[in-house]
């Protein structure tokens, strides 16, 4: 892809699935990368893999939750990797003890909301909030977003999930709309049935048969899948691309 070797890109949540497979695309492509994770050791062994193949790659912890770590993570790129030209936001609050509790609007627990919105909604504004005056800086950036069908789906359940999910999409056209003039560009990815980790797990043999039953393309998704697109966005190949939302799910979803 032109224009990402030598490109310093934050990837936020990178220990496993889609954030582990960019980070391992972004490293082939020449980018220098920081990983960042709640799972640092994880991130770290992936960073390790990154180098022992010939890219730059580093990792440190971070958390959605608390801001210190934010600021750390992207002060540290700056520091380690001389600037900072992408940023790919794709942890989220995605534990059980919240994601279970995810139920309809009348069983809704506000400490479920108020933890899932903050973690998903709030802390990737954070992030976009304290990297964007460093890629103003560099002259310009990328940022790519991990969103999810559900935030266009009338889903019976996962509606706190759903709401947060509308809502980057809706700061993400904000930047997009705002900082264009800096050269700062920010889209979403939407994945389709990606056999994460998580999913290889949570997909019963009834769940892939409809997920496939529904899918031009017969097979479901590979991390690797979303990890050459979010690589794309990040590519100057998209320089003219801005605030769009990607879906790339195999076809499950025709849409305008």
């Amino acid at each position: 892809m032109r224009g990402l070797k030598g490109k310093r890109i934050i990837v936020a949540g990178s220990a496993t699935g889609i954030g582990a497979a960019t980070a391992r695309r972004l490293g082939a492509e020449g980018a220098h990368i920081l990983m960042g994770d709640v799972d640092a050791d994880k991130a770290g062994e992936i960073a390790a893999q990154i180098a022992a193949a010939g890219g730059t790659a580093s990792a440190t912890h971070f958390n959605l939750h608390d801001e210190a770590t934010m600021v750390a993570l992207i002060d540290k790129a700056v520091k380690d990797l001389g600037g900072l030209d992408g940023l790919v936001n794709v942890a989220y609050e995605g534990r059980a003890e919240y994601h279970g509790r995810d139920f309809t609007i009348t069983e809704m627990d506000p400490h479920v909301w108020e933890t899932v919105l903050h973690a998903n909604v709030i802390g990737t504004g954070l992030m976009m909030k304290h990297a964007i005056p460093h890629m103003i800086e560099a002259g310009g950036g990328s940022i790519v977003n991990i969103t999810s069908g559900a935030s266009r789906a009338a889903e019976p359940i996962r509606v706190v999930y759903a709401a947060s999910k509308a809502g980057i999409n809706s700061i993400t056209r904000h930047v997009a709309g705002n900082y264009g003039v800096h050269k700062i560009r920010a889209n979403c990815v939407s994945p389709g049935a990606i056999l994460t980790e998580a999913g290889q797990a949570a997909f019963s043999d009834e769940m892939r048969t409809a997920f496939l039953k529904g899918m031009p393309i017969k097979r479901l998704g590979e991390p690797e899948d979303i990890a050459s697109t979010i690589a794309y966005l990040q590519s100057d190949d998209t320089d003219w691309v801005t605030g769009q939302v990607w879906t790339v799910d195999g076809g499950m979803h025709f849409r305008d």
